[in-house]
């Protein structure tokens, strides 16, 4: 979070904006001389202080020994920041500020640290990774040439203005806070509120160790399937613990994201920044970026309404908040190729590497992408220009990217993901009606309801209008690029269907880009209109009562009670839609047509753009009644999970094969929700047949009508023999999972019929805890 010491601006207007030149080229934000050092300089430090003292005492908090953090710390700065500072030094130069240039160091540090620890893994030496930092730094020690980028030239150095160091602090400290209540608090480290944790957690976890051990990786819970997923974040954490010797539990479930949430938010405010040229408009993009969701005017549970912010997002889902990290330079870097005059040789390896790690991070960005440079050749149509060669170049690596991931890491598997209009909305409508899965809502309902979410968006976009003040600015190429991303999210969003809300990431992923064109529209709309700071803050005072007032009045409580009308689903919204009418309306008779425009825009911003505060504190507001459900309604995990799968992680080679009876979530065996992946994450061992449900193959039989948790093993032979074992074992049954199948362990869940009996005749008992036995097959004839 640190930024150069603080300096005194000349005054500017109200809001300062972009310039917008002929050529459509991005303004330069400079800022004055450097202070002289001395206390300012330690002022500087002192977010960045302030931060770190709050991470060690939250995560201290939760489980993680000082040692880990430290060794962590050490590793994600020396291991992986100051090789890609140094790198980025090299081949992308221009002005930033000191917390920009760490960003998109770590960013670039952890591309090259992936395809590193690829390479390490393969040849059979994980630590072999550590010859990319260590070599990296010794080259620019030994060359003379390279020796001058381990210093920046103060003339090269961005100055930020004195809050923007606290503004970055204060974001990155509400993700803490929230990382802490919502997931710290509910995904312990130890066992058996370990077993309480998200149902995707253990899923992570079994990737972190598979690739700790095996490149290329397969599924771990289904011996010899393909692992048609992003996996390159389970990398990088498989590398960190390699490297630091820290637990991937405590990597995965308190670390690893930290750094990638804080450099996030960094290059969100960069982004920000170089659209509007302005540091308010940095301010809108980071604030908007991190607090944004679909504004809810409910009151209850309403998950599927508001849910895919960043905050829900950063730790069940490790491949998005690293796919948003690796994006991130991406957007930057293609920002100067478009619309700068000055191009680099230096930016063309970066963004191929970037596109490269985001490929295997996460592969939704690069339609989104492809969307977005549609959008810029559109716009150089619109003003009578041909594609231009850095237009060409982007398009053409993206493409390349995207295909080779469809090819290569995902096999050609479409992970459930079909084209199913308003799936999200029907899933959204049942939750809020109360109805059964597989009941779908009347057409005019589903009418209804997208109409809510058009006019959601538009509330949390609204800002984006303001560009139709100066229409040059919708064809600036940067401009065109960021709204193309933002529609294709906002369109897949729409447009197709996954059992998990999937669809949904495409939208999270173009959050920062709409948050910037956003502000480009707010800012650029308040300079025209001369809109006043008293005006600009009685206008979010209105949003802000809009956002709270609303909510509270209708009471319209989700889920709704039996019996009532879908059609109450629509008050708040047409209460909100009147008041903007009404607003507009004498606004305009008292203030003009031009700064009545504005002050809606800035009112409607403060209840879309921060739409997760509200969410959080209506909820608070009303006794958090529905929000997460308690551990109490989850069946209880069986004792001795945690020691069992470690024993057998501590007493088995990384290519032994495991076989189990676990393979439902526990308390819903019957119909079997097939997200068991306790045995593979615990052990970091391949198994025969545990949890089936994110399988691509398995995935691939879905369908919209279908319920995809609950698709039974497709291979009954192999289940039935596998099962067969733990209930009554036969030496036939037994061999034919070793000869045949290569299997060396057996991991038996004995909670709900206890011992099996006769399996020791067949098999040699090794280590029992709790509910759970570990067994070794016989080398020889059983």
């Amino acid at each position: 979070m640190t930024e150069t010491p603080p300096h005194r601006s000349p005054a500017p207007g109200p809001l300062m904006t972009a310039g917008d030149d002929e050529t459509g080229g991005l303004p330069s934000v400079r800022g004055p001389a450097a202070p002289p050092r001395g206390a300012g300089s330690l002022r500087g430090w002192a977010p960045a202080a302030t931060m770190t003292v709050l991470t060690a005492a939250v995560t201290a908090l939760y489980g993680v020994s000082a040692p880990d953090l430290i060794l962590f710390c050490l590793y994600v700065v020396l291991g992986v920041g100051l090789p890609g500072v140094l790198l980025l030094r090299l081949l992308y130069r221009g002005r930033r500020t000191l917390a920009e240039e760490l960003a998109l160091g770590l960013a670039l540090g952890h591309a090259v640290e992936v395809f590193a620890y690829i390479g390490a893994r393969a040849l059979g030496v994980p630590l072999l990774v550590l010859a990319w930092p260590i070599g990296a730094c010794a080259l620019f020690l030994t060359v003379p040439r390279l020796r001058r980028h381990w210093t920046v030239a103060p003339s090269r150095r961005e100055r930020a203005p004195a809050w923007w160091s606290w503004f970055l602090a204060l974001l990155t400290a509400y993700l803490l806070a929230w990382s802490a209540v919502s997931f710290f608090r509910l995904n312990a480290l130890t066992w058996p509120a370990l077993g309480y944790s998200f149902p995707d957690m253990p899923f992570h976890l079994a990737l972190v160790g598979e690739l700790r051990h095996h490149v290329p990786p397969t599924v771990p819970m289904v011996a010899g399937e393909p692992l048609s997923y992003h996996w390159f974040v389970y990398a990088h954490l498989a590398a960190a613990s390699w490297v630091t010797g820290v637990e991937p539990l405590v990597l995965l479930f308190r670390l690893g994201m930290l750094p990638m949430l804080a450099a996030f938010v960094v290059l969100a405010g960069m982004t920000g920044r170089r659209v509007t040229g302005s540091w308010t408009g940095a301010a809108l993009t980071a604030a908007g970026t991190v607090l944004v969701a679909t504004p809810s005017l409910y009151l209850g549970s309403n998950g599927a309404f508001t849910w895919g912010g960043v905050p829900d997002l950063a730790w069940a889902s490790p491949t998005q908040t690293f796919g948003a990290l690796l994006f991130a330079p991406v957007v930057l870097l293609l920002l100067d190729l478009l619309e700068r005059q000055r191009r680099r040789a230096g930016h063309w390896p970066l963004l191929g590497v970037l596109l490269l790690a985001v490929a295997g991070a996460k592969a939704t960005y690069l339609p989104l992408l492809g969307a977005g440079l549609l959008a810029v050749t559109a716009a150089g149509a619109a003003r009578r220009r041909g594609p231009s060669g850095p237009l060409l170049a982007a398009f053409g690596m993206t493409a390349a990217c995207f295909l080779l991931a469809r090819s290569v890491l995902f096999d050609g598997a479409r992970q459930a993901l079909v084209f199913d209009p308003f799936s999200l909305v029907r899933t959204v409508w049942r939750e809020m009606t109360g109805a059964a899965d597989g009941i779908d809502p009347p057409f005019l309902s589903t009418l209804g309801m997208a109409a809510v979410f058009l006019l959601c968006w538009a509330v949390t976009w609204c800002g984006i209008s303001g560009l139709l003040s100066r229409p040059r600015l919708l064809v600036r190429p940067g401009v065109a690029l960021m709204l193309g991303i933002g529609a294709a999210g906002a369109g897949a969003a729409l447009l197709l269907g996954h059992p998990g809300r999937s669809q949904l990431f495409f939208l999270t992923g173009a959050y920062p880009c709409l948050a910037a064109v956003t502000a480009l529209g707010i800012v650029t709309l308040a300079r025209r209109a001369r809109q006043s700071r008293r005006a600009t803050l009685c206008a979010a005072g209105a949003g802000l009562a809009a956002a709270y007032l609303i909510p509270l009045l209708c009471d319209v409580r989700i889920p709704l009670e039996p019996g009532t009308s879908d059609t109450v689903l629509y008050l708040p919204y047409v209460v909100l839609l009147a008041a903007i009418l009404s607003a507009a309306a004498v606004l305009t008779f008292t203030s003009g047509r031009l700064r009545a425009w504005s002050l809606v825009v800035t009112a409607l911003a403060v209840v879309g753009l921060p739409a997760v505060v509200h969410a959080r504190v209506l909820w608070v507001v009303r006794g958090g009644e529905g929000r997460v459900p308690s551990p109490a309604a989850v069946a209880a995990p069986p004792a001795g999970a945690l020691a069992a799968g470690r024993w057998l992680r501590d007493h088995s080679d990384p290519g032994d094969l495991v076989a189990t009876n676990a393979h439902c979530r526990w308390g819903m065996e019957d119909p079997c929700d097939g997200r068991h992946f306790w045995v593979a994450a615990l052990s970091e061992r391949r198994v025969l047949v545990e949890g089936w449900t994110y399988t691509s193959r398995n995935t691939a039989r879905w369908r919209p009508e279908l319920p995809t948790l609950e698709l039974p093993f497709w291979d009954e032979r192999l289940i039935a023999l596998n099962d067969a074992v733990f209930a009554t074992p036969t030496g036939e049954a037994v061999r034919d999972l070793r000869e045949r199948y290569g299997v060396r362990w057996l991991l038996a869940d004995e909670h709900r019929g206890g011992p099996v009996p006769g399996l020791a005749a067949f098999a040699t008992p090794r280590f029992r805890s709790g509910a759970y036995a570990v067994y070794r097959l016989p080398d020889g004839p059983a």
